[in-house]
């Protein structure tokens, strides 16, 4: 399967804001954004004319990045949302909102998307007790999120659900700390998404 391999910083720096692709590290002072923030490559400091068509397509591959997906996922997340009901860019975001690996890095169960998309293939999670280790997996309202009992031995997944205990999750996600269990109340609304996207863009540029 074809995924990014490159630094991820480059990634934060192109578009200019922080995608939090490296966890605990966009926090601290070693962040790419805070040590330079400038597009990566030997003209990344270059005035450049900036088009409408130019600021839809960076939008769009914020976006994409956030939530580490490729190009032709992303297209048929769109389609796909184009063909519900509602507005298209909100149903967009609330697509790549229910996926099974952003779900878990919500709950607080990684500690950036990155991570929980590795967790998630390693077969770490359960969901209504069924292993699951399909990160565009859709999670629906009702479905509860657990780590499997072998995981549970994995330092790394003890110091994580301790993490998921200081966290606290969106308004359409619940978290029993005592259980180490969440559950979907409700599909995410647009001010419960704290993406720092306007969708509007990526619609019109999918709409040329």
């Amino acid at each position: 399967m074809a995924r990014y391999t490159e630094a991820r910083c480059r990634l934060c720096r192109r578009e200019g804001v922080k995608l939090y692709l490296k966890g605990d590290r966009c926090y601290s002072n070693r962040c790419a954004i805070e040590r330079r923030n400038a597009p990566p490559g030997q003209h990344g400091r270059a005035r450049r004319k900036v088009t409408e068509y130019a600021v839809q397509l960076r939008e769009k591959q914020k976006l994409r990045r956030i939530y580490g997906v490729l190009e032709r996922q992303f297209r048929n997340y769109f389609e796909k949302a184009e063909r519900q009901r509602g507005i298209t860019g909100e149903n967009l975001l609330r697509l790549l909102e229910r996926r099974l690996d952003n779900v878990v890095y919500r709950l607080g169960l990684a500690a950036s998307r990155t991570e929980a998309r590795q967790l998630v293939r390693h077969g770490h999670f359960k969901v209504n007790g069924r292993k699951v280790n399909i990160p565009s997996f859709l999670v629906r309202v009702g479905d509860k999120i657990t780590v499997a009992d072998k995981s549970k031995e994995s330092p790394r997944i003890k110091e994580l659900i301790e993490r998921a205990a200081q966290n606290t999750p969106p308004a359409w996600l619940s978290y029993d700390v005592d259980a180490a269990v969440g559950e979907v109340l409700s599909y995410p609304s647009r001010d419960q998404v704290d993406t720092p996207v306007k969708e509007q863009l990526i619609v019109e540029l999918y709409s040329r």
